[in-house]
């Protein structure tokens, strides 16, 4: 069983409690009215699938019901860290020259 921990709740539990919520830190547009329809479709649909650490939205479902951030490494399956919503990504864990 995996267990995540909610960084409001402070509490790990089990994964049956959370539910995925897609890529995170994925920035909207500035001015949506000047995308076309392909700028759109990447906007909405285009994801970095990465292979490894991976930034994550996730929400505690059965808990606080709370949107939060996880940074989860996508071949293990393990959880670096979570972080609340809106709280910059943590510069510790990405690799040295990354540039996101």
């Amino acid at each position: 069983m995996l267990l995540i921990t909610c960084p409001y709740c402070a509490a790990a539990r089990p994964e049956v409690e959370f539910a995925y919520a897609g890529e995170a830190h994925i920035a909207r547009p500035a001015d949506p009215t000047a995308l076309g329809d392909e700028a759109w479709r990447d906007h909405l649909y285009i994801r970095s699938n990465t292979r490894g650490l991976h930034h994550e939205r996730w929400r505690h479902i059965n808990g606080c019901g709370r949107f939060f951030n996880a940074a989860r490494d996508t071949v293990t399956d393990k959880f670096a860290t979570t972080y609340k919503a809106g709280e910059a990504r943590p510069s510790a864990l990405e690799p040295e020259g990354a540039q996101r």
